[in-house]
């Protein structure tokens, strides 16, 4: 079984930064692809960003290119979304997840394929 984790939401102005994380306890992380997705108000869950176990690859949706970056420390067992440049449009419940996978260079892009979940961090971006 693996408990996720996620920290560092919080308040900020349009135009700021925040770093998320995500620690796993349970397992180690090196053949987990983990991903971060968000869901706002009103809306479903969407992928932000994700990344293959041995973080060679990522993949990014259209409005996180350019601002956020995903990355892990399978030492420490963390995951990371760093978000820049923030916008109100930003504000969500951002949720980490991970998915058992041998492959190292695999990339999940869908929630369905995500075998564990965090219960959340509350980002909200002020305008």
């Amino acid at each position: 079984q693996v408990h996720l984790v996620e920290s560092g939401g919080g308040l900020v102005q349009a135009g700021g930064s925040l770093r998320l994380s995500c620690v796993s306890s349970g397992r180690t992380f090196t053949t987990y692809a983990m991903g971060w997705f968000r869901q706002a108000p009103g809306k479903g869950r969407e992928l932000v960003a994700a990344i293959s176990s041995s973080g060679g690859s990522t993949y990014y949706t259209d409005s996180a290119k350019g601002r956020f970056t995903i990355s892990i420390d399978n030492a420490k067992n963390t995951a990371y979304l760093q978000m820049n440049s923030l916008k109100p449009e930003d504000t969500a419940i951002y949720y980490c997840a991970a998915r058992s996978i041998r492959s190292t260079g695999y990339v999940a892009m869908s929630s369905a394929e995500y075998d564990y979940w965090g219960r959340g961090t509350q980002v909200t971006v002020s305008s």
